[in-house]
């Protein structure tokens, strides 16, 4: 360990910085993880060389400036009640926990990762913990009838919400990915996106303040400032919204005088039966 200085944290990501910025950034972060384990282990003395800020910054670019990060490919809001719809023919844990990730706008790992004792059926919320979301802090995430409705039919032969093919195991984090790319094989979407959706949906078709819809996302507040003063969840206007989200992805059309018909500006039928 105490061999260990910047020229051979270098050596580990150079040849990864340019070509896969994402995967660098993370073995940055868990080799700093380390040696600062072993620097508070007394295995170590003196700064630590896996370190950005000071430090490795000023010997390599940052990761926006070598590639152009790519956002996640999202399906078009107007689209999502067909997609909705097939989705529910479907049975399997697979169609199941996607359905479950579009009507929370939750991320695929907090899904998979999802597990009962977080879930409150009747009072028709699910707390995701601070160790399982990106931003650190416990999450509330209201849950619509749909929702609720779905999680009521599923088994509970284990800890996991959404059980893989190994007993005691979750679903693989693939799963949802492999059942987009049968569904629409040529689309390139990804159960990521569907936040993406989530968000375009509510800005164009709702009056919801993007606060409540951030809050919804489980975006962080960048401002340290703001994030001091700010003391609630906005829990029962996130309930409001995910509600109408629910309803909406049951064909409800963007225009209220439509009624339940589906978007006219949907491109489907691309998952022909």
């Amino acid at each position: 360990m105490a061999a260990v200085d910047a020229g051979l944290v270098l050596k580990a990501l150079e040849p990864i910085w340019a070509t896969k910025p994402e995967t660098a950034g993370r073995v940055r972060g868990r080799i700093e993880s380390v040696l600062d384990w072993a620097k508070a282990r007394g295995y170590r003395e003196g700064e630590n060389p896996a370190r950005w800020r000071g430090h490795l910054d000023k010997l390599l670019p940052h990761r926006r400036k070598v590639r152009k990060v790519r956002n996640h490919p999202a399906m078009p809001y107007a689209d999502l009640p067909v997609f909705i719809g097939e989705l529910r023919e479907r049975n399997s844990m697979s169609a199941r926990a996607l359905e479950f990730a579009i009507l929370t706008a939750a991320r695929t790992g907090e899904v998979i990762g999802a597990r009962w004792p977080e879930i409150d059926l009747k009072a028709g919320v699910w707390t995701v913990p601070a160790e399982r979301t990106k931003a650190g802090k416990e999450h509330r995430v209201p849950l619509s009838e749909r929702a609720i409705e779905l999680l009521s039919a599923l088994p509970r032969e284990s800890d996991f919400v959404f059980m893989g093919g190994r007993a005691g195991k979750p679903l693989s984090n693939m799963a949802m990915l492999e059942l987009m790319r049968g569904m629409l094989p040529d689309s390139g979407y990804v159960p990521h996106g569907f936040r993406s959706t989530f968000r375009d949906w509510a800005a164009e078709c709702t009056s919801y303040l993007s606060e409540v819809v951030e809050m919804a996302l489980a975006h962080a507040i960048e401002s340290k400032v703001e994030a001091a003063y700010r003391r609630g969840d906005l829990f029962e206007k996130r309930r409001c919204l995910m509600a109408e989200w629910a309803g909406y992805s049951w064909a409800r059309s963007c225009d209220a005088d439509a009624g339940w018909s589906i978007h006219p500006q949907s491109r489907f039928p691309l998952l022909g039966r």
